[in-house]
């Protein structure tokens, strides 16, 4: 037999997880109706009432009351390992590794290093692009100084100007009329170090610190002569399932067909270091 002390004790401790329950559940309130709280209220006057009446109650309360503690209980214990996995730490997912690809070798491509390199490294790229931007700026110096200028590597530029940049098309077609004046690559970083996004004045000014034919530049590009070309670069990329900048294509040198991978976005220098690295230790073993 229980005393009334302890049928009082119950109920509220019931009573205690209702009453938050039904302040921060609202679709079981609104189950309840708008007297739910007063369900608590019920609760707590009928058992002091009857424990006026009575010091004791029977076996068969006392066991439903416990069920129903020992379920709350469960609930609660239900809830914290659900409210613990949530927050647990997940661990990182592994990178995805470089996607294989092949292209064929065209000509009249606009590099920089030995043609005969043992590797090549081709970027899809948006002037205008500002993540283009940042590779040129951090990692395509260190490239330059420990790969293309040592005769390991022969870097490709390709365009694929993205529409939602304006003067990118333009720009794209600006670096190929300056090579018209043998100055391809001095345009072309003049543009990418520039602050500025590529516009009609900063193309302008890249062009008089060039020291360039003004006017052979411009109706170069008044002309869309290359217009054709650079759009020619974008159809390639897009066959290539090449759809954002920068993109690029790394692999063994050859002379008409290139097997290699894809590496996406403006990746810092020492993910191209080690990739490049495995080439060539690759293509040591097979001279050996």
């Amino acid at each position: 037999m229980l005393t009334r002390k302890t049928l009082v004790l119950s109920i509220l401790i019931t009573a205690a997880f209702v009453e938050p329950a039904l302040s921060q559940d609202k679709p079981r309130r609104e189950q309840y109706g708008p007297g739910a709280k007063c369900l608590v209220a019920h609760h707590r006057a009928a058992a002091k009432h009857h424990a006026a009446k009575s010091d004791a109650i029977t076996k068969e309360q006392a066991d439903a009351i416990v069920g129903e503690l020992k379920l709350i209980r469960q609930l609660l214990e239900k809830q914290q390992t659900q409210l613990a996995a949530a927050i647990a730490p997940r661990p990182a997912a592994a990178p995805a590794p470089p996607e294989k690809v092949q292209m064929n070798v065209g000509n009249g491509w606009y590099s920089i290093g030995r043609a005969d390199a043992p590797v090549t490294l081709v970027e899809f790229g948006d002037i205008q692009c500002p993540f283009c931007k940042k590779f040129h700026t951090d990692a395509y110096a260190e490239l330059k100084k420990n790969y293309i200028d040592t005769g390991k590597v022969r870097f490709v530029s390709r365009d694929l100007p993205l529409e939602f940049h304006p003067f990118a098309m333009k720009a794209a077609e600006a670096a190929r009329c300056a090579g018209d004046q043998n100055k391809y690559w001095e345009l072309r970083d003049a543009l990418y170090s520039n602050v500025a996004p590529p516009n009609e004045d900063v193309i302008k000014k890249a062009v008089e610190t060039l020291s360039l034919d003004a006017k052979g530049f411009q109706a170069c590009l008044d002309s869309d002569k290359y217009k054709a070309d650079v759009q020619k670069d974008a159809s390639e990329a897009a066959k290539l399932q090449i759809s954002g900048t920068p993109t690029f294509v790394l692999a063994k040198s050859a002379k008409d067909k290139l097997d290699g991978v894809r590496l996406v976005g403006a990746q810092p220098f020492a993910t191209f270091q080690a990739a490049i690295d495995g080439l060539l230790k690759t293509e040591v073993a097979l001279k050996n």
